[in-house]
């Protein structure tokens, strides 16, 4: 109902830019339950709706023109449309070098949509986690200049680095990516600390921690600590066996624990 009210109302406000707006917005709730043919397929009628006003060169439609894109190649990556995802990325890219390189005086950006360069590049590199191609979403990142992502809002900002901390935990860098959640929290705390995906990313982290802990704790431990460890197992199984001779289980516990105490040269009674 919101939503049809916000298209009736860009139809007659006058302006020949916000019925592509009133639906850019939509295609966002549509991605709550997932309607990615559908909300491609709307981003596209936006974007024929200001095609002539992009291709004169209009700022405001070139702003709407290249966030619909952005918004489209997210959806078609969700979708498992990664050929088109990639396409739609390099045509936002184009509408944010035409805006850049526009000539006069800038233009308010009244619609809200924060469309530019830097922009394109965080999409970019959420496109690429999307595919699961994490060290390319790290290349795109080192390729971005700091002052295009420094030029965003809090928010979008936020967001860039919850994915650049994930993309450095699929790449197997823990502190790295504790280091970009701490940023995102520094910038952006409300966003970082309700939104799940900082949630995900930091339960994977302290998980990988404990694993890597147990692991450097394994290999330091003495010799003849793993074998007084390995002797009480076996005594431990041998008499739990005694007690219970059809449980299956227990015979392979003894087994393992025989077997490792033999190699040893250990006493096994």
């Amino acid at each position: 109902m919101a939503c049809e009210r916000a298209a009736w109302s860009a139809q007659l406000s006058g302006d020949p830019v916000m019925p592509a707006v009133a639906d850019w917005m939509r295609v966002w709730d549509m991605w709550a339950t997932a309607d990615w043919d559908d909300s491609i397929a709307l981003s596209d009628k936006a974007i024929r709706s200001v095609q002539q006003d992009y291709e004169r060169g209009e700022p405001l439609a070139v702003r709407a023109w290249g966030s619909l894109q952005l918004r489209a190649a997210v959806s078609a990556v969700r979708g498992g449309r990664k050929a088109e995802a990639k396409d739609r990325i390099k045509h936002a890219r184009s509408a944010a070098k035409r805006m850049a390189e526009s000539v006069g005086p800038p233009v308010s950006d009244r619609h809200s949509l924060t469309f530019s360069p830097g922009n394109v590049q965080i999409h970019a590199i959420s496109v690429a986690l999307e595919m699961h191609e994490q060290r390319e979403a790290l290349s795109i990142n080192r390729r971005t200049g700091k002052e295009l992502v420094a030029a965003l809002p809090n928010s979008r900002q936020g967001h860039h680095h919850m994915d650049l901390a994930r993309a450095w935990l699929w790449d197997g860098n823990c502190d790295k990516a504790l280091k970009e959640l701490e940023k995102a929290e520094v910038i952006a705390p409300q966003l970082v600390r309700n939104h799940p995906i900082a949630r995900s990313t930091l339960r994977s982290i302290v998980y990988a921690e404990r694993a890597s802990t147990r692991e450097k704790l394994r290999r330091k431990a003495a010799p003849e600590a793993i074998d007084a460890f390995a002797s009480a197992n076996l005594r431990m199984y041998l008499a739990a066996a005694d007690r219970k001779p059809d449980e299956g289980w227990l015979k392979a516990m003894v087994e393992s624990c025989r077997a490792w105490t033999e190699h040893r040269g250990l006493a096994t009674e």
